[in-house]
């Protein structure tokens, strides 16, 4: 897998152009994979396509298995026959830039039951057959999955006019330690599902019956939506191999606790009372001075080792049945993971505490028959950290934005690079465009990138599109907004920030020719 020069960029599907107001996998994924084959791209980089929470993140999924249904295209449900062209006439205005959720979220899901009652009536005895077989084979996390969104459905919908309710106070009560005000009626209004009515958060299996019985058809919606999902990310994938485009594809380290696989799998996390008794994040780093307070569960690693790394073995083969590589995020927590005491309000007071390490990846090998990961290695890395990734023959990763530090010689210049076996990235979706970064760096490290690469720095993202694509990394990574030259008003995410992010989106034609002709002319030059 890492053994050929190649160059690829990152873009995820929500950044797509659409008429429906967040990229989708219709037309304007495919003619991205049509721009990358045209600018001799190998590779497409995505950001986790799971279903997404509070926040939007993809890093914060209700479930490390499933996809995003905000990903399915309308456009190819007409071709299906389960929408009609006049269902998708009248569209809202939706900004071409940014996605904004609520609206969005709000008009596509109304789309997507009316294309349910089609499929109800209309599916032919071969269409049901085929969507009978996708529920069969990936029943192992869809059950669980289907039922988890289909009570949260039920509860948002039946709690959004009452206010003061017993339940409400009584849940404000027990999470006064862990969440403010606020949090508490987002946690409760959004039916995360440590809200939820204690026998039904707990499992019970009579109240698991009963709640399933009364909501067959939405648990049948949820796995529909699961099922155009997987065909419509099939397609685009077969599409993206036969133009030659591998896709990398991203795993978060951590789960969401507002998530099915931990309402469905407890004893896998370090829980008490259907809450955390500590969680993750980092130490202070580049972009916070008090630390990155993620508050995802940590897990509970002695109960994964008692059957081989069960969950995690599925986890990535699940991943790796959808995408060619996969890059796992926060690679350093496998061999020690920042633990923070819930109910902490920052990340200041956690202390280090020993991951799986090796025999996680033992099983890994075993069960996948080989290891094609990109090891995140970002952040406060030590000599075991570098141990671990390199024993197994992982390659890390390389952001040119973090190496113009004149003060010192960073190990992101690309002469230090120690091997071939990186990933090379201008910058990546926590970090600013390259542009915005410049705009903001210190004098310092403006004049120091000017005289490390003989520029003027007018043309900033294009210099470092060009160090990366002559780095000695075997492979380079370039975001599309620093392929568009954007500044930091086209930022991704600012890491830290819960809300007001991932929104990103070009319009159609922004990605000309000419963009493709200067990338394919630097991947020749440089040779991959």
């Amino acid at each position: 897998m890492f053994d050929t020069r190649a160059a690829g960029v990152l873009a995820h599907p929500t950044s797509f152009p659409s008429r429906y107001g967040i990229g989708d996998l219709g037309a304007g994924a495919y003619d991205f994979i049509n721009f990358l084959e045209s600018a001799k791209q190998k590779l497409w980089q995505v950001l986790p396509l799971g279903p997404t929470g509070f926040g939007d993140s993809p890093y914060q999924s209700f479930s490390a298995f499933a996809g995003n249904p905000y990903l399915v295209s309308p456009d190819e449900l007409v071709k299906e026959g389960w929408l009609t062209a006049d269902d998708v006439v009248d569209v809202p205005h939706f900004d071409g830039n940014s996605v904004d959720y609520g609206p969005v979220i709000n008009y596509k899901m109304g789309l997507f039951r009316r294309a349910y009652e089609r499929f109800l009536t209309k599916a032919t005895e071969e269409q049901q057959k085929k969507y009978g077989k996708f529920c069969a084979k990936h029943k192992s996390w869809l059950e669980d999955y289907a039922l988890f969104s289909a009570i949260k459905a039920y509860l948002i919908e039946g709690r959004k006019n009452e206010w003061e309710t017993p339940e409400l106070l009584a849940y404000e009560k027990a999470m006064k330690k862990f969440l403010t005000p606020d949090q508490v009626n987002d946690y409760y209004y959004g039916a995360a599902w440590s809200s939820w009515p204690a026998n039904i958060a707990g499992r019970e299996k009579a109240a698991l019956k009963e709640v399933s019985g009364g909501l067959e058809k939405e648990i049948g919606f949820v796995k529909f939506l699961q099922y155009e999902f997987f065909r419509q990310w099939d397609a685009v994938k077969a599409y993206a191999n036969k133009k030659n485009v591998r896709i990398i594809g991203d795993i978060p380290i951590f789960v969401a606790l507002d998530s099915a696989d931990v309402w469905a799998n407890p004893s896998l996390y370090s829980l008490k009372d259907n809450w955390p008794t500590a969680v993750a994040g980092v130490p202070p780093d580049y972009f916070s001075e008090t630390g990155q307070l993620w508050g995802n569960p940590l897990y509970n690693w002695a109960e994964h080792k008692k059957d081989g790394y069960a969950w995690w073995c599925s986890r990535v083969a699940a991943v790796l049945n959808m995408v060619d590589i996969v890059r796992i995020d926060h690679f350093r927590g496998f061999e020690a993971y920042w633990s923070v005491p819930a109910g902490d309000k920052t990340a200041l007071k956690g202390k280090w505490v020993k991951g799986p390490g090796k025999p996680l990846f033992d099983a890994l090998k075993k069960h996948l028959k080989g290891l094609p990961i990109i090891a995140e290695d970002l952040g406060v890395i030590t000599e075991k950290v570098n141990k671990l990734r390199t024993d197994f023959g992982l390659p890390g990763m390389r952001v040119l934005q973090f190496a113009f530090h004149p003060e010192h010689k960073s190990i992101y210049l690309p002469h230090l690079y120690d091997n071939s076996q990186t990933i090379v990235y201008t910058g990546t979706h926590d970090n600013n465009t390259t542009i915005g970064w410049y705009d903001t760096a210190t004098e310092a490290e403006k004049d120091y990138l000017r005289r490390y690469l003989n520029v003027s720095g007018n043309n900033v993202a294009w210099d470092l599109i060009r160090l990366a694509m002559a780095s000695s990394g075997v492979l380079a990574i370039v975001p599309v907004q620093d392929i568009l030259n954007l500044n930091g008003d086209a930022r991704m995410n600012q890491p830290g920030q819960a809300t007001g992010w991932w929104r990103f989106r070009y319009t159609q034609g922004t990605l000309t020719d000419e963009h493709a002709a200067r990338l394919g002319y630097l991947t020749e030059l440089y040779h991959r």
